[in-house]
């Protein structure tokens, strides 16, 4: 347990609790260490290098052993990445050339030639039915050898791992960020979190806990602590059932609820009976979860609890036994009526929900004195809305006049992705700018005034992280909407899929579009080459785990953008497969090396998405002949088999351009509120860092900074958001 929990703690925050063992002499098991690290792509810290040294070498070669293990998951290097193509770049053959030499060999092979000789006389062979076809014809150990060792470049990554604290100080500050954070936490989070709630729940809290989801997990481990609950609403309950339930809190898909021991029982329906007794009102919540409830209700049995009647109520309504009006229903009749007073006086009580209407309230007023009235309203709110709707509604009136008449792509919370043209009538120019610097005021009000701000220009572009949902778990992963350099000559692609049970197939490919978008080539199973690029060689059948490789040369491309795409072919999905994860390297023209180096690994992310094709990002050359990625983290729904990337272009090039055309709200946008007032803003060149407490924000910390800064990476940019 206690790797696992430092485990933990280095994925998060990329320090490594303070080492134990007995001082002695581990100067040289300590540098071994760092040698080991840089590999992979990391480095000790001066401070830790300097910790570890004063450590017997058994406690040095201890903590080595944990770290390394962890810091290969994290790039991807935990896994063995073969290649069909053993040479892969070198030698990749015409494709239908290597089709060719795949059908001779199945003519001389006795087992496949006639079923092979069949389907030739009724015109193409299956491509599946050819024994060389799909299946790694060398050993992972052939490929290594066939491979020579990377040159090490200046341009390769490296991340620094920092010294923690105790093991313990550094759980219940990880419990304490993550539980309170103020914007949803993605999956993998959200799991950690219910690991830190078990250990913590008896300690420390945060002040509040303003994500429903966070509230549910941590609600768990509160009832099995025997803890009070943090319940205000029917649906909090709801979520708390799914948890016990090891179902989905976030309530998108179905939860099986099991039978629940007596005490579990008595502690749910004590919590509905006491919110709904608190305020009726909060009845209405259950028709937005009418059946989960029904279903959670048989589980209940609430009719062995006559002294609970207000919980009966609750599921009374889910069966429409009782009625209890919605409060969406009542603003959406306001608006049907197109009596917007109406509407703006029953959202005054919801400010949340008056801001996430404001658009279709200002599109529904009559005339400018409904449109003033509208955001008058919406000013007084303000103060009561959380940063995250906040700058969420920000960044809508920003685009909002940038979309009307074009494509205007939506997103789901799993990430899934489509594009429709906007048809919305445009929002007068007027009202959208009083709203604008209204909530810019509001939010400049929120942020901190730190005497010293000190910038990494790298984060700048970073979109601000409104939802955790927004970037998947994984190394060096941005917000979606974030765009970030690419500095190197050569651009590799990688996907890894290991399948539980039955036969999976994916297909890593790349389109290749022009400036408007249309197509101009792609590299895929079907395109083995195109100019200035290679695939390595389409893997069909792989229990055991598969890898594919696109290598590319920038500075032979065409095209304006490039799209790496995962397409399922046949198989599991992404959700399904016991392992699946995209990521991209960066090499330096010259740097030959293996087709898989952890150490020129810029991002690795994991692949859990509902869709049938993955889009992950997408790059794009300038005006000044550079590349900048732009993060997607996006899945089309695809066909439900043998998907292409041939036959799903339109549709991607469609969604790419709505994605690139669209302008997120980033970290700049932040940093320029806060730099008002008595504030110095710097910007870090990588050289020396102040010696007083600064505060700072960059992709990675530096070494160096003053021990009382305030330090937000990519680890924790969800602070940067204020409340």
């Amino acid at each position: 347990m206690a790797h696992d929990l430092d485990a933990l703690v280095i994925r998060h925050t990329h320090r490594i609790p303070s080492p134990k063992g007995a001082a002695g002499q581990g100067a040289t098991a300590a540098r071994q260490f760092d040698a080991a690290l840089a590999s992979a792509g990391f480095k000790l810290s001066a401070r830790l290098l300097e910790r570890l040294s004063g450590l017997s070498g058994a406690a040095v070669v201890h903590t080595a052993r944990r770290t390394l293990r962890t810091v290969g998951g994290m790039v991807g290097d935990h896994v063995r990445h073969n290649t069909y193509f053993i040479d892969f770049p070198a030698n990749v053959p015409d494709t239908e050339e290597f089709w060719m030499r795949c059908v001779a060999q199945a003519l001389a092979d006795d087992a496949s030639r006639d079923n092979v000789s069949a389907q030739l006389a009724h015109g193409a062979p299956d491509l599946l039915d050819l024994p060389a076809y799909g299946r790694y014809q060398h050993t992972y150990e052939e490929m290594l050898a066939a491979q020579d060792e990377l040159i090490a470049s200046a341009g390769d990554r490296v991340t620094v791992l920092h010294l923690g604290r105790d093991l313990d100080d550094e759980l219940t500050s990880l419990y304490l960020a993550l539980a309170g954070s103020a914007t949803p936490l993605g999956e993998e989070h959200l799991r950690d979190l219910g690991i830190l709630a078990e250990r913590c729940a008896p300690g420390p809290q945060p002040e509040s806990i303003p994500v429903r989801e966070n509230r549910a997990v941590v609600n768990a481990a509160r009832l099995a602590a025997g803890a009070d609950l943090l319940l205000d609403t029917v649906t909090d309950v709801l979520r708390l059932a799914c948890a016990l339930s090891g179902g989905d809190v976030t309530l998108r898909e179905p939860t099986r609820f099991r039978s629940l021991g007596r005490p579990a029982r008595r502690a749910l329906l004590a919590g509905l009976d006491a919110v709904v007794a608190a305020n009726p009102a909060k009845l209405a919540d259950v028709h937005a979860h009418r059946e989960p409830f029904k279903r959670l209700g048989e589980r209940l049995h609430p009719h062995e609890y006559p002294r609970r009647p207000h919980a009966a109520d609750v599921f009374a309504v889910a069966r429409g036994e009782k009625e209890a009006r919605s409060f969406d229903s009542r603003v959406e009749e306001r608006l049907d009526e197109s009596d917007v007073p109406g509407a703006v006086r029953l959202l005054r009580p919801a400010p949340g929900k008056l801001f996430r209407t404001l658009d279709l309230l200002l599109r529904t007023a009559a005339d400018q004195e409904e449109r003033d009235a509208v955001v008058a309203a919406a000013v007084r709110a303000a103060p009561e809305v959380s940063g995250r709707v906040l700058l969420g509604v920000r960044e809508h009136l920003h685009n909002r006049e940038r979309e009307t008449g074009g494509p205007r792509v939506f997103v789901n919370r799993r990430g899934r992705g489509r594009v429709a043209p906007d048809v919305r009538p445009p929002l007068p120019a007027a009202d959208r700018d009083r709203l604008v610097a209204a909530l810019d005021a509001e939010t400049r009000r929120r942020l901190p005034a730190p005497a010293r701000l000190l910038l990494d220009p790298d984060v700048l572009d970073v979109a601000l992280p409104l939802s955790g949902r927004a970037a998947p778990a994984g190394l060096g992963v941005l917000p979606r909407g974030s765009v970030s350099a690419v500095d190197g000559e050569r651009l590799r692609f990688f996907v890894y899929w290991k399948e539980t049970g039955r036969r999976t197939d994916y297909d890593l490919s790349a389109l290749l579009l022009r400036s408007d978008y249309s197509t101009d080539s792609w590299l895929s199973y079907t395109s083995l080459t195109a100019v200035g690029g290679e695939h390595s060689g389409d893997v069909t059948e792989a229990p055991g785990g598969a890898s594919e490789f696109i290598d590319l040369s920038l500075d032979r491309i065409r095209g304006t953008f490039i799209v790496p795409q995962v397409n399922i072919y046949a198989g599991e999905g992404f959700e399904e497969t016991a392992e699946s994860f995209f990521g991209f390297m960066l090499r330096d023209g010259e740097q030959k090396g293996r087709p898989f180096e952890p150490r020129t690994v810029r991002m690795k992310s994991e692949l859990r998405g509902t869709g049938r094709v993955a889009l992950p990002l997408v790059f794009r050359r300038e005006d000044d002949g550079r590349w900048r990625a732009k993060w997607l983290h996006l899945y089309l729904k695809g066909v439900s088999s043998a998907n292409r990337v041939e036959e799903n272009r339109i549709s991607v090039s469609k969604v790419v351009r709505a994605v690139v055309e669209r302008e997120q709200l980033t970290v700049r946008h932040l940093a320029g509120l806060m730099a008002g007032g008595t504030t110095v803003v710097d910007l870090w060149d990588g050289g020396p860092v102040p010696d007083g407490p600064v505060t700072y924000i960059g992709l990675e910390r530096p070494e160096g900074l003053h021990p009382d800064s305030t330090v937000i990476t990519l680890e924790n940019l969800r602070d940067v958001i204020p409340r």
